[in-house]
């Protein structure tokens, strides 16, 4: 499970919370221009724009969970379990891992990539038999607009998302539909709309979100970060508005232990960022302890050949002690 979030503070932010129980080696990839992206059913982009993101990279591949591009065009895919629905193979169609690509490789806006995606259709060719298709669907955001791109069995749906927020099931629709619930939701003190003869004041801060879900459900999830993202204030520089966006997906984050699955613990493996307007790519991992960020703009973007770096999955916690800062190292797993 997964939650995505746009954030339209200063450069425009845009990142994604990972919830997965297991790894798939991930790794920071940037795919310069003339890297040709080749696709099964559709012409090759031997030059198309630079993305930079998180992929596990497969045979030279990158196979993104989510990137953006250096037109400042971000796309995030996110598990769709229940109601995403892929047509079989065919010509002129692209399958589901190669839409991310596909679309960030030749737009730069959410309008271009509109025009793109009208009358798609989204086959269910797989990678690999290691990599199987995996029911998804993607926002995407140029940080002005917000669209989702969802595959229903009666065809690929386009919503305009309004929100700025996604997560996974049920369909956007009905997820906007259940918000409609939660509209007296506020930060502020409440009013006693109860009985106002009666001297019912709060002896509580934060009590204007009473009824705020907390568990870790999708329709959840959706609620929350709505509710973090639209009341958020952030502070004027970088590093402000940067910390702020990973608070906000902290407030949706899955901590080790609390969701069981099959395979084990569902968790956070990663959270991201990317900076719209400068083309830098935020992450934090699950145990990393800190924010690491990628210039795009800093890397041979005409190059022929992707760029990976390992994510720095254990970050060692630093200690302010006296006149010296010291390190405390983490034990080998």
């Amino acid at each position: 499970m997964c939650t995505a979030i746009v954030y339209g503070e200063g450069d425009g932010y845009f990142g994604r919370n990972l919830d997965l129980e297991y790894s798939y080696n991930e790794c920071v990839a940037i795919t310069p221009r003339r890297y040709p992206l080749i696709f099964r059913r559709l012409p090759a982009l031997k030059e198309h724009h630079a993305l930079v993101g998180i992929a596990t990279v497969v045979d030279g591949h990158p196979l993104y969970y989510d990137a953006m591009n250096e037109k400042g065009l971000a796309m995030a895919a996110l598990n769709f379990p229940e109601s995403g629905w892929y047509a079989p193979d065919r010509e002129g169609a692209p399958a589901s891992f190669e839409v991310l690509p596909w679309v960030l490789g030749q737009c730069a806006t959410v309008d271009e990539a509109k025009q793109l995606l009208t009358g798609v259709v989204i086959t269910d060719a797989a990678f690999s038999d290691r990599y199987p298709p995996t029911p998804l669907h993607w926002m995407l955001t140029d940080g002005v607009r917000s669209l989702v791109i969802e595959p229903l069995r009666e065809g690929v749906r386009l919503h305009e998302n309004p929100v700025g927020v996604l997560t996974n099931e049920p369909p956007f629709e009905a997820q906007l539909l259940g918000l409609r619930a939660h509209a007296s939701l506020s930060a502020q003190p409440p009013h006693n709309r109860l009985a106002p003869p009666l001297d019912l004041h709060p002896f509580s801060k934060g009590m204007g979100a009473i009824g705020l879900p907390g568990d870790l459900s999708s329709p959840s999830r959706f609620v929350r970060a709505a509710f973090v993202k639209w009341n958020a204030v952030s502070g004027p520089t970088e590093e402000e508005r940067v910390a702020q966006f990973f608070h906000l997906l902290g407030a949706v984050a899955q901590p080790r232990g609390c969701n069981h699955t099959a395979e084990g613990y569902e968790i956070t493996r990663y959270a991201s960022c990317c900076n719209l307007k400068q083309g830098l790519y935020y992450y934090a991992t699950y145990d990393g302890n800190r924010v690491v960020g990628v210039d795009l703009h800093r890397e041979a973007l005409d190059g022929t050949q992707p760029i990976t770096y390992p994510l720095l999955e254990r970050l060692p916690i630093f200690l302010q002690n006296g006149n010296k800062v010291s390190v405390v190292k983490s034990s080998p797993l």
